[in-house]
């Protein structure tokens, strides 16, 4: 009778451990799961990231378990990534051109308009060289030009056609010093003095990183024309519910807000296409 009372405490006293950390462990694994976020990833244009960040905080800080993930870059760039990886949730471009390009390769769904950018000359501050409101300056000899390149973003893109529209693109590329990838680093150009003058997005000169270097030169709706923001929802989004939730934020008074202090114009209803 003893020994089988003793033989009983011995098993108590070698499973109670077991169990607690059985327990333990349970616990942990709970933990861990309440811990674990859903990942949305975003492709955005190097142009709208900052607005882009906003509303990713304020989802963020309304939806628990969610975390926003940020991929910049050039818009052409960025598509060819997703294309790649097959990963990711939203594409933001800086023009609907890209939307329109892409589509038919089926990776494309469904769209918010978020508003307007618009092309423009920029200068340093103060415009010290007098400039003119005139394209024909960025194949002047005397004044150093950087262009971005159409191989890799929007705002390439965009210069190639505005200029060939005037006439003058070749020899504005023969007169650039260089060409570069998109629009932080024209704007850097203008910041380090090595361009006197560029043809950027021109919300980017409103960036708090730039509005006291940078000086726009509005270039006329008939020569730049206005370019919707689409953001467009993945095909192969693994959290579609979520990500359209973002859309409806992004699009909301409140989301298009946060686009205008940014220097981008508000949508346009009557807008329908680019050309």
């Amino acid at each position: 009778m003893f020994i089988s009372s003793q033989l009983r405490f011995f098993r108590l006293f070698i499973l109670f451990p077991l169990f607690f950390l059985i327990s333990l462990s349970a616990c942990d694994n709970t933990q861990q799961n309440k811990l674990k976020k859903t990942d949305i990833l975003i492709y955005c244009g190097i142009t709208m990231v900052k607005p882009i960040n906003d509303i990713a905080k304020k989802f963020e800080a309304a939806h628990e378990g969610i975390n926003i993930i940020i991929s910049q870059g050039g818009s052409e760039g960025l598509y060819q990534s997703l294309k790649t990886s097959k990963k990711g949730d939203l594409y933001l471009p800086g023009s609907f051109s890209y939307r329109e390009r892409h589509f038919d390769e089926g990776l494309l769904s469904h769209y918010v308009d978020l508003g307007f950018n618009q092309a423009a000359m920029m200068v340093a501050k103060g415009n010290p060289k007098n400039i003119s409101a005139d394209l024909n300056n960025l194949y002047d000899e005397n004044l150093s030009v950087v262009i971005a390149s159409p191989e890799m973003g929007s705002i390439g893109r965009e210069t190639k056609k505005i200029l060939v529209k005037k006439g003058i693109y070749e020899k504005v590329v023969n007169n650039a010093i260089y060409q570069t990838s998109d629009s932080r680093t024209l704007n850097q150009a203008i910041k380090n003095g090595d361009a006197d003058i560029i043809i950027n997005w021109k919300a980017t000169a409103y960036f708090e990183e730039n509005k006291e270097q940078i000086d726009v030169i509005p270039l006329q709706p008939e020569e730049a024309k206005p370019k919707r923001l689409a953001l467009n929802l993945l095909t192969f989004s693994k959290y579609s519910d979520t990500a359209k939730k973002f859309m409806e934020l992004a699009k909301s008074p409140e989301g298009l807000a946060i686009f205008s202090n940014y220097g981008f114009a508000l949508p346009d209803a009557s807008e329908k296409k680019e050309e």
